[in-house]
């Protein structure tokens, strides 16, 4: 409340949760109602949580009428107010998670699925250290084909992508020093920006931090913000795993390293090839990778993105400093010896991305399972275990894998696989134009 007190120009708040798909639901309020919210929280039904990507409920769930589509309570996260930028009069976000009515938290809530994960971590005395890298295109789609904004410096549009291209990021230099302002604002800790291959294609770092939770709150607002600033710069900009078909798509890669009690990390024994541990959170993530494809790739257009030599990894492998294999062992200093996992489209829900890796990580060292040697050379050109290849096969891998129950509350994996089956179903229905139209934003 004090955030309130020292801006008192703000007169409404949001509240807003993130549901399985990672869009935010939730309600507008005058500021000076906001301390009910912290005494005594406010309520959305279950089902709120596991609406499709149309924000319709899912049919035959046993979160709607079978239980009367009760209400659940849903309370303030630690990370409190935050400004909204994007917005043209002062506005507050307040974050805010699920919990039943006795105070125990809903498992379908995917922040408390991460939160889950966390705390078999801190039972161990372990502490994930979790970084992010966000891609997106900045696209004009007020016409009936998408194509790149003029820079607002030159009122030229750029027809081609620009690998680390300083003029692809100047022509752009208001939105990004705006969106820097705004990160600093909500304590998203943005760090490096690229131009990437596609054209109006970016990628921002956020930086590493030991607070999976954080990280996921960061990447998730992050995305947020990165869509409300374009629409008040007069374009659109987009996560969608795949917006363009002749261009690479949209990734959310993920690194992550685990500290021990005393601060030291566990994937370090000194070397440059990692320690046991390392190897063994490798072969967990390897192990979970076919079955959580479906939170990787959530949607019909991630799938485009997943198709061989379209710098986005579709054989289930590992290795040393290796853009084309699924999980990367980048080059380092012994200090930061991490895994990057390279799967994730940028239209993922962070949290169910982040609880995913570390879960599957997790398991793998809990388990001492024992990694496959490291590839080498084009993982494309070589004979490997394969991620999902379309929607369904996803939904159904998701379904059968016995890894996902030892990381997920077993409804929230039926609730999301029942969410996907009804999307995959009404999909069928739209046109390639109608389904970019849909995720542009939402997603």
């Amino acid at each position: 409340m004090n955030w309130l007190h020292d801006h008192p120009d703000v007169r409404t708040i949001r509240v807003a949760a993130a549901d399985l798909n990672g869009v935010a639901r939730g309600k507008r309020l005058p500021a000076r109602f906001a301390d009910k919210v912290f005494t005594e929280g406010t309520r959305f039904p279950y089902s709120v949580m596991n609406l499709d990507i149309w924000g319709e409920d899912v049919e035959d769930s046993p979160l709607v009428f079978e239980s009367g589509d009760a209400d659940g309570l849903l309370m303030p996260t630690e990370r409190g107010f935050l400004p909204m930028p994007w917005l043209s009069a002062p506005t507050a976000l307040l974050p805010i998670w699920m919990f039943h009515m006795d105070g125990k938290p809903y498992a379908g809530d995917p922040r408390q699925a991460l939160a889950r994960v966390v705390e078999r971590y801190k039972a161990l005395g372990l502490t994930p250290v979790v970084a992010t890298e966000l891609e997106f295109f900045l696209i004009d789609d007020s016409g009936k084909t998408l194509r790149v904004p003029p820079s607002p410096r030159s009122g030229k549009r750029r027809t081609g992508g620009e690998v680390l291209s300083l003029r692809a990021l100047d022509a752009f230099d208001i939105f990004f020093s705006q969106l820097y302002d705004a990160c600093e604002a909500m304590d998203i800790p943005a760090d490096t920006a690229i131009s990437e291959a596609g054209p109006g294609q970016f990628e921002i770092n956020l930086s590493h931090q030991p607070d999976p939770l954080k990280a996921a709150d960061d990447s998730w607002l992050f995305k947020m913000l990165v869509k409300g600033l374009a629409r008040a710069h007069g374009f659109a900009a987009s996560f969608m795993a795949k917006p363009y078909d002749e261009w690479p798509g949209n990734g959310m890669h993920m690194h992550f390293s685990v500290l021990d009690a005393e601060g030291n990390n566990i994937f370090n024994d000194g070397t440059p090839q990692g320690s046991d541990q390392m190897r063994h959170a490798v072969a967990g993530c390897l192990a979970a990778m076919e079955g959580s494809g479906l939170i990787f790739a959530p949607h019909e257009n991630s799938y485009d993105r997943l198709v061989p030599d379209a710098h986005a990894p579709t054989g289930i492998a590992w290795a040393y400093e290796n853009r084309t294999a699924a999980l990367r062992i980048p080059a380092s200093g012994p200090q930061a010896r991490r895994i990057e996992h390279r799967v994730a489209g940028g239209d993922v829900n962070p949290y169910l991305m982040i609880a995913a890796i570390l879960g599957a990580a997790l398991i793998g060292i809990e388990d001492k399972m024992e990694a496959p040697e490291p590839i080498k050379g084009n993982a494309y050109a070589l004979d490997l275990p394969q991620m999902p290849t379309d929607w369904e096969a996803a939904i159904n891998a998701f379904q059968n894998c016995e890894i996902m129950p030892r990381i997920f509350d077993r409804d929230l994996i039926t609730n999301f696989a029942m969410t996907k089956r009804q999307e995959l179903h009404y999909m069928a229905e739209l046109s390639d134009q109608e389904q970019t139209e849909l995720y542009l934003d939402t997603v």
